[in-house]
């Protein structure tokens, strides 16, 4: 296995030079998916593929082969076995076809320490689509780690929870798993879980979640394609960090496979 540099850069399958790089630099116009790789595969790697696909589809009307992307990441490893991977989709010019950028660093893991989570008044646009230009979401983060928090809690005018900066957020409910129903990205990892979810026979459900009812919920976790961990606290209120049902949800997704690129 080769060392992994800080950063390796692959656009249409051949190193990016640094002139190509000017137009995704220059343009919050286009989509991505990240995912960690262990030992040279993904954990829900056909999901990843399809959401390339269709956000492709719905911002440039043309389709992404899977295959293709699923080439471009391997050749992208070359034969490091473990990394974070960050594809990005964009035209590079107007008219062009989309150009596939992929990078590969060395691998991140979630802090399995329970988190602390602060409310922030936003919700991103065009939530289903995992878009580039999140400066809101970037900001917002920034913001509430300087605070001390360790992420920030998406909300709307009214209370409404949607998703954490950068996570899906779900909270319990007696022994039931509830998702927000707000505008928010179907993150991988939490796709996942809820077939997880479903395979273990534990309930889940999506409802409106506000703020002024979190204190009904008896836990909470967060989710990302870095991981899973519990939520210790949102604002002021506080959850408790043992609730076996939580324990139960990050057993079973830990249990999760991956598949081989």
């Amino acid at each position: 296995m080769t060392d992994l540099p800080d950063l390796r850069i692959e656009l249409d399958g051949r190193p990016a030079a640094a002139e190509e790089l000017f137009a995704p630099l220059m343009s919050n116009y286009g989509h991505f998916t990240a995912m960690q790789v262990r030992g040279r595969a993904v954990r829900g790697l056909d999901l990843h593929l399809a959401r390339l696909d269709a956000a492709t589809r719905e911002l440039f009307g043309a389709d992404l082969d899977g295959s293709r992307v699923r080439e471009l990441i391997r050749q992208a490893l070359a034969d490091t076995e473990d990394a974070s991977v960050r594809v990005n989709v964009f035209r590079p010019a107007p008219g062009a076809a989309p150009s596939v950028l992929v990078s590969v660093r060395p691998p991140t893991t979630m802090p399995t320490t329970p988190q602390a989570l602060r409310t922030v008044p936003y919700l991103r646009p065009v939530a289903h689509i995992k878009h580039t230009g999140g400066f809101a979401q970037g900001y917002f983060r920034d913001q509430v780690q300087r605070a001390g928090f360790d992420e920030a809690l998406l909300t709307g005018p009214d209370g409404t929870v949607s998703e954490g900066a950068i996570t899906n957020v779900a909270f319990t409910d007696g022994g039931t798993v509830v998702w927000p129903d707000a505008p928010m990205l179907d993150g991988i990892s939490m796709l996942l879980l809820r077939q997880a979810l479903d395979k273990a026979g534990l309930p889940w459900r999506r409802a409106s979640v506000r703020t002024a009812d979190l204190a009904s919920y008896g836990g909470a976790f967060l989710t990302n394609s870095q991981g899973i961990a519990p939520i210790s606290r949102v604002d002021e209120l506080d959850f408790p960090a043992d609730v076996l049902l939580v324990d139960e949800v990050v057993r079973i997704f830990q249990t999760i496979p991956a598949d081989a690129l």
